[in-house]
């Protein structure tokens, strides 16, 4: 039986979190929240169906039970559920890192590379991102910047704002800086090289260690031009090989279908609302996250915003 499913997150308290995913999204937990797993499949972080037939089952056990039909033909050229989706709560600044590429990942890793997109769901006043380099440098200039705590000097710096779309391409070596909100559409991988980290101690009072070597290999080390790329009046955010997100504000309802080459995925981020398909009703609520099967017609009901992920 394929079905609506409503998705609980697995919660990840990485040292740079904060609190505002409890506070402003109803996000349960007893620790600091950096990153909610909204719609994951990666087994460092499954996502839990929370109401009806498969209630309590993780998202691959339940797709595994409605079977591949409900991905869609577009999910069926990966080799397992393509997609990773998160709501990152940067309350301090995140290590500067590095994903590698499909080809290094699954020769040296065994898994799919990591490319993504940032959509800026709040930013404090002159908060910024770094993405890429601001000029061309090569690989005796990065390692000896490692060496001497000056890479940040030529990072390219991207100052962001509520609305904001970055896509950060693997290779590119990126940051997420304190103040950001973010919710971040990425493959399913979970390969962060990381490169700097600001001396920072992790939870066990130890250096969270670094991965020079491997980002070195993976590293584009070319200028990057302006990355930021404000859609505030495009409904699609970003597309790409490996996903396409649309953002819908809805005031009434809407009628909307994924067709058969692929699944929907709504993440609400402002508003209430009622996705109603068949003789399923489910909530959409500000930080809900649902998997919308293949091949369904569907009615978004009520006041809200949420972002819309599919595989093109």
């Amino acid at each position: 039986m394929t079905e609506i499913l409503s998705l609980s997150p697995a919660y990840k308290n990485y040292i740079w979190g904060g609190e505002r995913l409890k506070k402003e999204y109803g996000k349960q937990s007893d620790d600091i929240v950096a990153e909610t797993w909204e719609l994951s499949c990666n087994p460092n972080g499954l996502s839990i169906v929370d109401s009806g037939t498969y209630k309590g089952m993780t998202l691959k056990d339940a797709l595994d039970k409605m079977g591949a039909d409900c991905l869609g033909t577009s999910a069926a050229a990966f080799d397992f559920f393509p997609v990773l989706i998160k709501l990152i709560d940067a309350k301090n600044s995140l290590s500067i890192q590095v994903h590698p590429n499909d080809e290094y990942a699954l020769k040296n890793e065994n898994s799919y590379g990591k490319t993504e997109v940032w959509y800026i769901v709040d930013a404090v006043e002159g908060a910024f991102l770094y993405c890429g380099f601001n000029k061309d440098i090569d690989k005796d200039e990065f390692v000896q910047r490692i060496k001497d705590n000056t890479l940040l000097e030529v990072l390219n710096k991207v100052y962001v704002k509520k609305g904001d779309v970055v896509f950060i391409d693997a290779g590119t070596v990126h940051a997420i800086n304190a103040g950001i909100l973010i919710a971040e559409i990425q493959q399913n991988s979970d390969l962060t090289y990381r490169i700097y980290d600001y001396n920072r101690l992790g939870a066990d009072g130890k250096p969270r260690p670094l991965h020079i070597e491997k980002a070195i290999a993976v590293t584009d080390f070319s200028k990057k031009e302006t990355v930021n790329n404000n859609k505030a009046n495009d409904n699609m955010l970003c597309t790409c090989p490996y996903f396409e997100v649309y953002r819908h504000n809805v005031n009434g309802s809407a009628n909307l279908k994924s067709t058969e080459k692929s699944f929907h995925c709504l993440l609400c981020l402002e508003g209430d609302a009622k996705v109603v398909s068949d003789n399923q009703s489910v909530a959409l609520n500000k930080g809900k996250c649902l998997f919308i099967p293949a091949d369904t017609e569907y009615t978004v009901d009520g006041n809200c915003e949420f972002l819309l992920t599919l595989i093109p």
